[in-house]
């Protein structure tokens, strides 16, 4: 760029817009053009001569501390020229240039119209000692005139605050947002004011933040720039407005954030516009209110469903731009299949349930269990296992049975428990059968003398003399069995009829 520079100072320093330069150049021009008519060029002379006289004895007086819009007419190394129009031009250092931006030797060119402060009216050499830094102030005024003129937007950074609001930058000026027009703070704030510790930490937070802002009031001798955020983004919105309405077609999906909700639905932020989102559209699955699946900043991707240009309003589905899971019921579930469900409503001919998000499906009341009231038994948020009885799904249905899932748990436990029973019934059968045996074995096959004791213990002590005598008379003869022993059988016998004599004896005497 500096040689770029270096061969532009080579060239003539002609200002077409100079009025001393423009007339020297013209008239040059107009003599070579008008050599064949010396009548004319004599007369042209006269009259540019005059001018010239006129011009010398009414120059143009500016003096210190002015600032005048100039045009560069040479550019060298260490400074520019720029006619002001004096009779020569002003000099601009270019060591006072900023590094970058506006006004640094780069973005500097021939033919640029530049506004600059007069240093010096004139030096020993005719000369004006000019700055263009101490002018930039002047040429942001002129800027911020004219977007407040054009109504435009800016942006400032925040650089202070006070009680009473926030104080910007505005590209060198400082300027000032009251309180009453800072977007973020609440009518109850903003009545307490900056002296208000909740008030004073929320404006205090916003240093160092750009806003947008719109200038409503601007008053140079005064110094004096007043901005207001909260009137630059309600425009700035009402232009985003004017766009979103003429760019959304509908089926388009777009991301939004959530910025209000209602009864009705909830209000998403498409950038600059509002969308509505009817609480239908909200989620494949019923909703009684948005809050159940949205919250306030929430990101959201929506589909358009209509734009009405005339009265401005965007209709949104949040339900739309994701896959309806209806389309694809039937590869995840198949009539028969034993699911969890959510009951979501109680109706008086059955009740519905909710197996995922977006599958909701009819428990009619001829499928519940036998006798039982909907409204008594079943209530919303219930979780029940359930049987799918068949699934439409270009129809959006899905029968569901609680009795028929009942009915199976019910089969299932009676076929369970009877096997239990039958292992108990099956294990007492073989204690009673090998009881027996073992009974058979272990006594002898005619009942012992001690079984029979309890018979003669009845009888009184005439009897028991009566046995003696009966027994010594008897002798051997009945109590010998060819071993000469007494069996058991015998004496039980013989024990039986002594019991029965001595009982008719007793029956006799009384």
């Amino acid at each position: 760029m500096l040689t770029e520079h270096g061969t532009l100072s080579a060239m003539p320093a002609a200002n077409q817009n100079s009025g001393r330069v423009q007339t020297m150049i013209e008239g040059n021009d107009l003599q070579g053009q008008n050599n064949s008519n010396p009548e004319e060029m004599e007369e042209f002379n006269q009259n540019e001569m005059a001018a010239l006289l006129a011009e010398s004895a009414n120059p143009i007086s500016i003096k210190r501390g002015d600032v005048v819009e100039g045009v560069i007419v040479r550019i060298d190394q260490d400074e520019i020229l720029v006619d002001i129009g004096l009779k020569s031009e002003g000099v601009l250092s270019t060591k006072e240039l900023p590094s970058s931006g506006y006004g640094s030797f780069n973005e500097l060119h021939l033919n640029d119209k530049v506004l600059v402060y007069v240093i010096q009216p004139e030096t020993s050499e005719g000369h004006a000692v000019l700055s263009l830094k101490r002018a930039n102030t002047e040429r942001q005024w002129r800027i911020a005139e004219e977007q407040y003129k054009n109504n435009e937007l800016l942006k400032a950074k925040v650089i202070d605050y006070n009680k009473g609001g926030l104080i910007v930058d505005v590209a060198g000026i400082r300027g000032f947002v009251p309180i009453s027009q800072i977007l973020n703070l609440k009518r109850e704030e903003v009545a307490a004011g900056g002296e208000n510790q909740e008030t004073a930490a929320k404006l205090q937070a916003m240093k160092d933040k750009e806003l947008q802002l719109k200038i409503i009031e601007i008053n140079r001798a005064r110094n004096r720039l007043i901005l207001s955020e909260r009137l630059a983004v309600q425009e700035w919105r009402q232009r985003r407005r004017e766009e979103l309405l003429d760019e959304l077609k509908p089926g388009e999906v777009r991301k939004g954030v959530v910025s209000n909700l209602a009864n009705f639905g909830a209000f998403v932020d498409l950038g600059g516009a509002d969308g509505l989102v009817h609480i239908s559209q909200l989620a494949w699955s019923r909703v009684n209110h948005p809050s159940e699946v949205l919250h306030v900043g929430q990101e959201v991707e929506v589909q358009v469903l209509s734009v009405d240009k005339e009265k401005k309003k965007i209709a949104l589905s949040i339900k739309r731009a994701e896959v309806d899971p209806w389309t694809t019921v039937e590869q995840r579930y198949t009539p028969g299949q034993v699911v969890t469900g959510v009951v979501t409503k109680i109706a008086p001919f059955g009740a519905f349930a909710r197996i995922e998000d977006g599958i909701e499906g009819l428990i009619h009341q001829s499928e519940l269990t036998p006798g039982t009231d909907p409204k008594s038994v079943l209530h919303e948020g219930a979780q029940l296992q359930l049987r799918i009885l068949r699934i439409d799904a270009e129809r959006r249905r899905l029968g569901l049975s609680l009795r028929q899932a009942d009915e199976v748990d019910a089969k299932e436990t009676e076929t369970e428990v009877p096997s239990q029973e039958e292992a108990q019934t099956e294990g007492a059968t073989a204690e009673s059968s090998a009881a027996p045996v073992a009974d058979t074995a272990a006594a002898p096959s005619t009942p012992s003398l001690e079984s029979l004791p309890a018979l003669s213990d009845q009888a009184p002590n005439k009897r028991e003399r009566r046995e003696r005598q009966e027994r010594s008379s008897e002798g051997g003869q009945g109590h010998r069995d060819d071993g000469g022993e007494l069996t058991a059988m015998a004496e039980a016998f013989r024990a039986a009829a002594r019991n029965r004599s001595t009982k008719d004896e007793d029956e006799s005497a009384e």
